[in-house]
């Protein structure tokens, strides 16, 4: 693809092995504790706020660097030393692409800074979208936004929301006009301290456990009409567009996915490398039979097509994040390919990673088994691999595919 440079510049290697020492040092060695504990790590966020690692300076940076590649390389690292860990620092990234995706200068100008706090009163945001009957099919949400004067008032209830009910800023995707399915849907920052938002139950989860992850039940939540993304004008042009038979546009939830895909199959990249890694390590090392088990063909081609594979979806991940930053369209809904094969690779490299290591890689001895249970999520949120073969299916044949 002309233009693009699967190399990265000087200064986003640098931000890279800073990234990377970070995880190396501070994340991977806490890793196992917080997964075990199944609770926020707190006291890791706060080390990453203090050295500006979590702050909205930090994201904006990477976020608005040329090549588009500073924020997968970052997250790749990032997730190489803990998805859970890892997901609770970058969780927060979610709901500012929200924000950003959907809102307004002014709107990001108040709630963004809120969303991060400061390295000495750390926040966190939330997206919330999905809903008990309503994850892919995102037009089957049945969380109600309803106008009353100059406020809104939301009812409803979210789940599977990172940061839920723990975080300072919510962002929620609720229907303001039921009749339009996902074209009558618009995105609302509930600030904090909001009366009538709770959280509901948290999840105990297969892996990412030190990520929170838990429902959001919003009763009678009322908010000022300052808190509708966009604002109230953006909005009734574009209901009354739809009502004659024009079009909506992106809708609102969708618009988030597609700007993160990049970014989420980034962090299944890195969980794919740190099985690889671990995997081959141990090949170097481990003797049977009187030689080391990496000299055995089925071990090392098998470690090859790890490494190949990892190589793959690095690449694509790369070709969209840089396809975004420049104002491609994805014409062939590259970013679903690079969430696709990136996800599905976690899965298979540390899979097979366990493999290689026996009965070893079956304990928690060593984490690789973490690393499995970690990267089944990434062929489930943010679109799973059925819905993303699905936009890639319509992209490449342009026909209607159900």
């Amino acid at each position: 693809m002309a233009g693009f440079c699967p190399e990265p510049s000087d200064d986003v290697v640098q931000v890279r092995d800073w990234v990377h020492a970070f995880a190396r040092d501070v994340i991977r060695p806490a890793g196992a504790e917080w997964d075990e504990r199944e609770e926020t790590p707190w006291p890791v966020i706060q080390e990453a706020a203090k050295i500006g690692l979590y702050s909205l300076d930090f994201f904006a940076t990477q976020w608005f660097e040329e090549s588009g590649l500073a924020l997968p390389v970052a997250f790749e690292e990032i997730f190489w030393g803990d998805a859970g860990i890892g997901l609770s620092i970058t969780g927060t990234g979610l709901a500012a692409a929200a924000l950003s995706a959907n809102g307004t200068p002014e709107q990001m100008g108040e709630w963004l800074p809120q969303m991060f706090g400061t390295e000495n009163d750390v926040k966190l945001g939330a997206f919330c979208a999905s809903e008990p009957d309503a994850g892919s099919d995102v037009g089957a949400i049945r969380t109600r936004a309803v106008p009353d004067g100059d406020d809104w008032v939301l009812n409803g209830v979210k789940t599977w929301a990172t940061n839920g009910g723990i975080a300072n800023v919510h962002v929620v995707v609720a229907s303001v006009d039921p009749s339009l399915g996902t074209r009558g849907q618009a995105s609302f920052v509930i600030p904090p301290g909001t009366p009538g938002l709770s959280m509901g139950q948290k999840f105990r989860k297969h892996g990412i456990r030190a990520s929170h992850t838990a429902e959001v039940v919003l009763e009678d939540v009322r908010v000022p009409g300052s808190c509708l993304l966009g604002g109230k004008e953006k909005l009734e042009a574009r209901l009354a567009r739809v009502r004659q038979g024009g079009r909506a546009g992106e809708q609102a939830a969708m618009r988030t996915f597609e700007t993160t895909r990049p970014s989420v199959a980034a962090m299944a990249v890195g969980i794919a490398r740190a099985a690889f890694e671990y995997a081959r390590d141990y090949a170097r090392e481990r003797e049977q039979f009187g030689r080391r088990i990496g000299e055995n063909q089925a071990i090392a081609f098998l470690l090859a097509e790890m490494a190949t594979r990892v190589d793959v979806a690095r690449l694509l991940t790369w070709r969209a994040a840089w396809m975004a930053r420049n104002g491609r369209q994805f014409e062939q809904a590259e970013g679903s390919m690079s969430k696709l094969v990136a996800g599905e690779t976690a899965v298979w490299v540390s899979e097979q990673a366990i493999q290689i290591l026996g009965g070893a890689g079956y304990t928690r001895e060593h984490p690789v088994e973490r690393f499995h249970r970690d990267a089944k999520i990434y062929t489930i949120f943010e679109g799973t691999s059925e819905i993303q073969r699905l936009i890639i299916g319509r992209a490449v044949t342009g026909l209607p595919v159900r």
